[in-house]
Parts: C-alpha cells; structure tokens; sequence
C-alpha cells in the first residue's frame, strides 16, 4: 500500500470536516489506514499560527503577513504531519491545503499568483494532492451555515465579493486540472452528499492499492 494524499477543499460552510470525517470511515472500513488532519494548523506550533490567522484583532493584517503565516504553518505541517505519514503509507485526508490559499489569498485578496507559486514550490517541492475534493455551494448558503454555527472568525467576516473570488477561484482550478478535482454539490442534503462520496471511494481504494 502506498500513501495518498486527499484535500477537501470549498467555501465557508461546505461541510468539508463532517464528509473528511465520513471519508475517513469509509475508507477505514476497508482496512486502510486514514491519518485526518487541516489546514492551517495540523501540528501544535501550526495550530498556534491559525489562531493568529483567524482570530479577529484591531490591527488589520497585511495581506503577504497572511500568505506568510499560512505558508509558515504549511512547512511546519507537512515536516511534522503530513510527509511522515504518507512515508508510513497512510492515507491523509487534509481539511484544505494549498488550493485554500490559492482561493483565498489569491483570489479573495488579489495577491499574485506567481508569488503563491513560488512559496508552494519553496514549501512543498513536488509535493501535491493526489486527489483534491472541491465541495461547492452557493455563497449565500454557506455564510448561512457558517453563521448559524456561532461567532464569525475573520475570515467568515469578510464580503459577499471576496467569497465568490473564493469560489470562482475553486472552481477555475478544478475545470482546470479534472484528473485531480472531483466537485461535489455541497448545497444537497448531507445525506446526498455522502452518497456522492460513496462513489469515490472504490477509486480512492484503488489508487490505494495500485
């Protein structure tokens, strides 16, 4: 069995850490080993930098200090979590990962993306997903559902226009790239989201044991 690297990507709201947690138990049942972790964070000094990255302040944070710090988490993520458990053969199952930062960083905050793609390069070398789960809804949905769970972090605080760059940006990179990105209609029924899941997982096994 060989590693494999999964990402579940989309907007606030999507549902990505429920259906990673859903994922995780498919694939345990048929014997596979599933290490689950997210981004930023992952590891106790990248957890730290998250909360620097999330928790709202009265002092605006320039937008390469934000693309910095996900980067720094990323390094210390990928040393300390991911890389080690993809050696062992584990499957990762990542609540966002690099196609986070080239969403919102990139498109939510209009940072150039030749320098996204310079620090990806510096940061992971060749590293990158071998199957990225882009799960998609409409705005409107997903800030309701990110409302409703509570206090806003200052991402959540941002505007309608910076999350349909988000979006776009998602969906851009998938059309861009199929063999990598599957889309899944997140604004379904959680239920029917899972069954969509359950479609993937024969493929996912397969690559597993390829």
């Amino acid at each position: 069995m060989s590693g494999l690297f999964i990402t579940l990507e989309g907007p606030e709201g999507a549902g990505k850490s429920t259906n990673r947690d859903y994922l995780a138990a498919r694939l345990r049942e048929q014997g596979i080993e599933v290490l689950l972790t997210r981004e930023p964070g992952g590891t106790p000094l990248a957890e730290r930098i998250r909360e620097l990255l999330l928790t709202p302040s009265d002092e605006a944070m320039a937008a390469d200090t934000e693309l910095l710090l996900v980067f720094a988490a990323r390094a210390q993520h990928l040393a300390g979590v991911i890389r080690p458990a993809l050696a062992r053969g584990c499957v990762v199952l990542c609540d966002r990962f690099t196609d986070a930062t080239y969403a919102y960083q990139g498109g939510g905050r209009g940072l150039s993306l030749a320098r996204i793609e310079a620090l990806e390069q510096f940061v992971q070398c060749d590293l990158r997903p071998d199957l990225t789960l882009v799960f998609d809804l409409p705005i409107e949905i997903g800030l309701a559902r990110a409302a409703a769970r509570g206090r806003l972090d200052r991402f959540e605080q941002e505007g309608r226009a910076f999350f349909e760059a988000v979006r776009q940006t998602y969906l851009q990179r998938a059309a861009a790239a199929p063999g990598r990105y599957r889309i899944l209609n997140a604004a379904q029924a959680l239920a029917q989201v899972q069954m969509d899941i359950d479609t993937l997982v024969p493929q996912i096994v397969e690559l597993c044991r390829g």
